[in-house]
């Protein structure tokens, strides 16, 4: 027995399936690449885009927040389809974390900020302070 339907934001199509042998219920996610996208890294190196790294840095800046797991897939789903869409084939892992910054600073600040101190690379509470400054600053421009 199969039943497929598109997800909610229409980036996939959703697969419920069974297994003959055991009968076990799993269900599978069909996407569409529109191109193979290359992460050029800080150090000049280059590896395939992988939206599993994006899906998981947010989710764990997002843990313990109120947003669940369908509105992250969104917000992954809607990165990748920005980065597809700019029509090259390789991106910046900065661009990448910027992206990411400018989701999560309009969705839950916390996590802004958690995701800011890795991204960023935040060594001591001075960089927190920092960077929350500037947040405030920013906030009452």
């Amino acid at each position: 027995m199969k039943d497929s339907r598109p997800t909610e934001d229409n980036s996939a199509i959703r697969r419920r399936r069974s297994c003959p042998e055991c009968g076990s219920r799993f269900t599978t996610f069909e996407r569409v690449q529109i191109r193979d996208l290359v992460v050029i890294k800080k150090d000049g190196s280059r590896s395939p885009f992988d939206r599993d790294k994006v899906l998981k840095s947010l989710r764990i800046s997002l843990r313990k927040r109120p947003v669940d797991d369908e509105q992250i897939e969104r917000i992954v789903n809607g990165i990748h389809r920005r980065l597809e869409s700019m029509g090259e084939n390789e991106v910046p892992s900065k661009f990448i974390g910027e992206l990411v910054m400018e989701v999560l600073m309009d969705l839950d600040k916390v996590a802004y900020v958690r995701y800011a101190s890795v991204y960023r690379n935040f060594r001591e509470a001075k960089d927190f302070e920092d960077f929350l400054g500037k947040m405030v600053v920013s906030r009452h421009d």
